[in-house]
């Protein structure tokens, strides 16, 4: 079984432009100059996005099997629709600052924005289909025989028999940022996908504790969403990620040897691609020579849509990780509790671009 991905996107959607939105009314009395207020413009809605607001869309709507949800033109080809949503939110977004520079009252602020949410209900729903509110189905096993009986669903109820329960407070959210002080936590500003949801709060640790973290999960066969600086060093056709894949500097006659902090600072690299971390192969001393991903970029890709890559290029180019709680030792568990030090979206680890 498959889970429908057109289905959630829908809401991450409608779910980011609303953010936008009641973030630029939130801001209205700042200058358009403000580096907030330039922000929201730059970037008012995007199609990526990270686990914590997969974990706030899920627990908020459910989920549906693929086939109660078939993936559309505009689900696998995004770009024209992000552009036309990203123009529309931009023009209403600047009608609300003038509401708000004009004294409207906040009850009809906040009636204009819901007839703003419903045209760009009404452009996801042309371009991705209205999502589906209850379905039949019956589950299967690996070969296709049918295994249970045919079931009424709506996406609530699925999600509580294929989940069990709310995916939030069941992990934390790792970083490997060196950049910043270790063993203490952060949080990204608008680093999420609902307006009531989760930013991305996470523990900064090093490459050493984030390992042992990801081989105990992965020895309990758990895989883990996790991301990636994933151009660097790639080579494509093998699927495989090696420091040595490609000698640029004896090519040039020069050397390239900016740590992995200085390659963060100056935007030369960042978290730009999350993949799931799904196997590890360790020494005899019980240490990780290499790590196998899944990515997303189809089974022709890679080996067979997975990517293998060695340690050392792990611990150049992977920054974030998501650990069931269950893996994490308990003093890591209360460091992750402390009150976080914000972070502006603008920082480089998430601004780099493949």
């Amino acid at each position: 079984m498959s889970l429908s991905q057109d289905y959630l996107f829908f809401y991450d959607q409608l779910e980011k432009a609303n953010l936008f939105l009641q973030s630029v009314i939130n801001t209205a009395k700042k200058p358009m100059e403000d580096s907030e207020v330039r922000f929201l413009f730059k970037s008012p809605i995007s199609d990526g996005g990270n686990f914590c607001g997969v974990a706030d869309l899920a627990d908020k709507y459910g989920v549906v099997p693929t086939e109660a949800a078939q993936e559309t033109f505009s689900a696998e080809n995004t770009s024209r629709m992000s552009k036309i949503i990203t123009s529309k939110l931009r023009e209403q977004g600047l009608q609300l600052r003038k509401m708000v520079a004009n004294k409207e009252s906040s009850s009809k602020i906040q009636k204009e924005k819901t007839k703003m949410l419903t045209d760009i209900y009404r452009i996801l729903a042309m371009t991705l289909g209205e999502p589906v509110k209850e379905f039949t189905y019956a589950f299967r096993d690996k070969n296709g025989k049918q295994v249970t009986e045919e079931k009424t669903y709506t996406p609530q109820s699925f999600y509580k028999e294929v989940v069990g329960g709310p995916i939030n407070g069941t992990f934390i959210m790792i970083m490997n940022d060196p950049r910043r002080d270790y063993y203490k936590t952060y949080e990204v500003l608008y680093g999420r996908h609902t307006y009531d949801g989760h930013n991305w709060t996470y523990l900064n640790l090093p490459m050493d504790e984030i390992e042992k973290l990801a081989i105990a999960s992965l020895k309990d066969s758990t895989r883990m969403y996790s991301s990636y600086d994933v151009a660097k060093q790639l080579d494509r056709k093998r699927g495989y990620c090696d420091l040595r894949n490609y000698d640029y500097a004896t090519l040039f006659s020069t050397d390239f040897n900016m740590t992995k902090a200085e390659r963060i600072s100056t935007y030369d690299s960042g978290s730009t691609h999350a993949m799931t971390l799904c196997a590890v192969d360790l020494d005899k001393d019980g240490k990780a020579k290499k790590w196998k991903v899944e990515n997303s970029w189809g089974n022709e890709w890679g080996q067979k849509g997975y990517l293998i890559m060695t340690d050392d290029w792990f611990r150049e180019y992977m920054f974030r990780l998501v650990v069931d709680k269950k893996y994490v030792p308990q003093d890591l568990l209360e460091k992750a509790k402390q009150k976080p030090i914000q972070i502006s979206p603008e920082d480089p680890l998430f601004s780099v671009e493949n």
